[in-house]
């Protein structure tokens, strides 16, 4: 079986896997890393959404192939140590969050985009499609609105 090395969370890793195992599983049920959720498998709920070398990426349709040598960002790396994110902190201090489930894959998202555009319209909040089983799209952009400010 191929063995595959990227850097997860800041920490180098080498994993055995076939080179078609989607990303997600790797994560899950290899290096046993649960903040990515499964929801759809064809990468359309965005539950799962992670970041490679920075840029946003669904690991359930990204082969572990694809990640050899490079950088994977899930919602526990997002933290610098003990120092949340920005969006991290904002989904707090908004109290987003209902049952949970979508978070990481939302919170993931929301910093991505904060990255590409510091002060993002409510037409660039629109274009996250991470779906929110529970409707809290509304606390979203306003936490999404309180990072860029604060960010």
């Amino acid at each position: 079986m191929p063995s595959y090395s990227f850097v997860l969370n800041r920490k180098p890793v080498t994993v055995e896997a076939p080179t078609d195992m989607p990303l997600l599983w790797v994560l899950r049920d290899l290096l046993h890393v649960t903040g990515p959720k499964y929801g759809c498998g064809v990468g359309v709920c965005r539950a799962c959404t992670s970041h490679l070398d920075g840029e946003e990426i669904q690991p359930c349709v990204v082969p572990v192939a694809d990640c050899a040598g490079r950088e994977v960002t899930t919602i526990e790396g997002l933290a610098d140590g003990d120092k949340l994110h920005p969006v991290q902190q904002a989904w707090l201090g908004c109290d987003v969050a209902q049952c949970g489930f979508c978070q990481p894959g939302q919170i993931m998202a929301a910093a991505a985009l904060l990255k590409k555009t510091a002060r993002p319209t409510d037409a660039d909040i629109d274009r996250i499609e991470n779906v929110c089983r529970c409707g809290t799209y509304s606390r979203i952009r306003e936490a999404i609105k309180k990072a860029s400010a604060n960010g």
